[in-house]
């Protein structure tokens, strides 16, 4: 990581504080540019700001109690008027490769609760399109997860089972990840719709035609991306 995508990090997460209204309820994604979001939401909260936000994993639900931002109950009906989030990969099309860090499924789930989805990357996250070297992460339940490997397998795209600190890699929802290696994705619908229709397989990390505005962090500053179609 150098300085400057440091630095367009902590300026993509902190400008998009601008879309979070007082009152409103947000879910709060997860990864290292949002933690400089939650960081300039804490103050915020401190000064008065009213929010409730729902976490998209038990770092962030951490980091939001230290901030003390009040949070909503996992098991609740949210309808969100924002989620904010990061990406590992954005293309023009505004199609997202996501999951680095292994929330993907409760990342999806929240941004699929909210009215505004907004994404926040450094300028080096931006791409023209989407794959390798990002590999697409899909989870899959632990029974069998060697047979949904062979099914992605046969689609043509090799993967491995994600490991950290030598062990095997966890969800917060107890599952598996397959990091899926795929050149290019020029239909990023079609790849979505074939790795969620492998029996096993919970999600992916393709987020398809759902991101309202993307947030870009770099050494020209703050650029906004807003999507056509919302």
């Amino acid at each position: 990581m150098t300085p400057n995508q440091e630095d367009g990090k902590r300026a993509a997460g902190e400008a998009a504080l601008q879309y979070v209204q007082d009152g409103a309820l947000v879910g709060l994604g997860t990864g290292s540019t949002v933690k400089y979001f939650l960081l300039a939401l804490g103050e915020k909260v401190k000064s008065g700001f009213r929010i409730q936000g729902i976490p998209t994993s038990q770092d962030t639900a951490r980091l939001a109690n230290e901030l003390n931002i009040p949070l909503l109950p996992y098991e609740s009906n949210w309808e969100l008027d924002v989620a904010v989030d990061g990406a590992d990969q954005v293309d023009p099309q505004f199609q997202l490769i996501k999951g680095g860090g292994g929330a993907l499924l409760r990342e999806k789930i929240v941004a699929a609760a909210a009215r505004q989805f907004i994404v926040i990357v450094d300028e080096a996250k931006w791409v023209p399109v989407l794959g390798m070297p990002m590999p697409v992460p899909v989870e899959v339940i632990p029974f069998g997860w060697p047979n949904a490997q062979r099914q992605i397998r046969a689609l043509g795209w090799p993967s491995h089972l994600r490991k950290k600190n030598n062990a095997v890699f966890k969800t917060d929802e107890g599952n598996v990840i397959l990091d899926v290696e795929i050149d290019r994705i020029e239909d990023a619908g079609t790849v979505e719709a074939q790795l969620n229709g492998i029996p096993g397989v919970v999600e992916n990390g393709l987020f398809v035609n759902r991101t309202s505005l993307v947030v870009i962090g770099g050494t020209q500053g703050v650029q906004i991306k807003k999507c056509p179609t919302f």
